[in-house]
């Protein structure tokens, strides 16, 4: 009696601590897939140490090819930190400047003044977004490259939404040609030094650059994107007249278009802890961000400090077929990395990060109103082990009671569901073939106890 007495006074004080948070990651994942919030990869690990690794549905919905540790993702905007990184090795190589004039690697673009090369990492360039631009004058029927972002740039002059350096505003311009940059500094291409000096070095041998539609091959285990038709159904964008400017934009690297898998994420998560890229000096350059304007953004990352989870440092990703993000907990070596291959994917970090540190999740439960008489039907007493009943009782509302203990109000959730305010626990009640209140069941968290209706 006492077990289970704690069990229902206590579990507000317990929470998650008296769970297994890998099981409810799991519950949680397994969810949203069942309800078609969630196609992807999932990985979780604590001081590199993997405690929750999942793959859920296809990477090929055509040929009904299931996803799988290694499945390779196209990361969107989750890509930007790789282009950072890549303006950091030059920045140590002695190749650039983070102070230098964007004019100096592009001087097409010189009208835009001082642009600085920090500026464009911690988007506080103020340089408008090129999609607006290619979206108004771009033909479609044609797949365009970083070099035609410059050139709509130098023909139609677009005005910077403020003057560089006033304020953080993020852009994908500024990623864009951050990558030009690289291919300038580096007389390589943008794919070639990404592999030589990041992927390579760090092993990550499923991670490249890639523009499917711009530069088809074969790749092993890729991951397509799908997006809902009209009538709900995953397809390709390719497919819907309506993406015709994804495909006509994918060419364009720097800001996108960096393809990897969970399994290498975490091989770059580790390595920042590291000096195997670049500095301990310039790993805190990238996660800094600036101090004269209100900005959370370092190079390439998102930077945060939370009470419950100290700091943090996140990026996350979207384009049409694809949810991508990562998040890496400083203070306690958390990461967190989801790549979904699907639009309409559920991306639920806050209960992650709840579940990680064992944080008790609250749930809302609205209650409804039962006549008496439905209410009625419930009253008796149910056997919860051996010499351990629970009292179901009626007065003016249904009361839940232990031998020795005082009675607590239940709530209808349901017609046969009932929560507990004063703690996290719920009862139901099931009937039998002909309608007669036969059993109920005790939830406390993830452990079920079922008791036979005995009187």
């Amino acid at each position: 009696m006492k077990r289970i007495f704690l069990a229902l006074i206590a579990l507000s004080c317990l929470g998650a601590k008296a769970q297994d948070k890998v099981k409810q990651i799991d519950s949680l994942f397994t969810s949203l897939h069942s309800k078609g919030r969630l196609n992807g990869n999932v990985l979780i690990a604590e001081k590199g140490n993997v405690i929750y690794k999942k793959s859920f549905g296809l990477r090929d919905e055509a040929n009904k090819l299931p996803l799988d540790e290694n499945s390779v993702f196209e990361l969107a905007s989750v890509s930007k930190q790789f282009t950072a990184m890549g303006i950091v090795i030059l920045q140590e190589k002695g190749k650039l400047k983070y102070e230098d004039k964007l004019s100096k690697f592009i001087p097409e673009l010189s009208f835009y003044g001082d642009i600085t090369v920090r500026q464009l990492l911690n988007h506080t360039s103020g340089l408008p977004d090129y999609m607006d631009l290619m979206e108004a004058n771009w033909d479609r029927t044609k797949i365009a490259t970083n070099k035609d972002i410059i050139a709509q740039l130098v023909q139609y002059k677009p005005e910077l939404l403020f003057t560089p350096g006033a304020k953080y505003e993020y852009s994908n311009t500024g990623y864009a040609l951050l990558a030009s940059i690289i291919q300038k500094a580096s007389g390589t291409t943008f794919a070639d030094f990404l592999e030589k000096n990041i992927f390579v070095p760090l092993k990550m041998d499923n991670s490249f650059v890639y523009s499917r539609r711009l530069a088809p091959r074969d790749i092993k285990n890729y991951a397509y994107g799908y997006v809902p038709d009209d009538n709900g159904k995953m397809t390709l964008p390719d497919n819907l007249l309506n993406y015709n400017m994804v495909i006509a934009l994918d060419g364009i690297v720097g800001d996108g278009n960096v393809n990897s898998t969970v399994i290498d994420l975490l091989k770059w998560d580790r390595a920042l802890y590291t000096d195997k890229l670049v500095s301990k000096k310039s790993i805190e350059a990238i996660f800094t961000p600036p101090t004269d304007i209100v900005s959370n953004y370092g190079f390439g990352w998102e930077v945060e400090k939370l009470k419950d989870f100290g700091k943090i440092i996140i990026h996350d990703g979207s384009w049409p077929g694809y949810i991508t993000y990562i998040e890496r907990h400083i203070d306690d070596d958390k990461t967190i990395v989801i790549l979904c291959n699907n639009s309409t994917a559920d991306v639920p970090i806050g209960t992650v990060r709840k579940l990680l540190y064992n944080i008790p999740i609250k749930i809302k439960r609205q209650e409804i109103k039962l006549t008496e008489q439905e209410m009625l039907s419930f009253v008796g007493e149910y056997s919860l082990a051996e010499g351990i009943a629970m009292q179901i009782t009626y007065d003016n509302g249904l009361k839940a009671q232990l031998p020795g203990q005082k009675k607590f109000d239940i709530f209808a959730e349901n017609k046969t569901k009932f929560f507990f305010k004063i703690t996290d626990a719920q009862v139901e009640f099931f009937r039998d073939e002909k309608g007669a209140v036969s059993k109920m069941v005790l939830y406390q968290g993830d452990r079920e106890t079922h008791a036979p209706k005995i009187k």
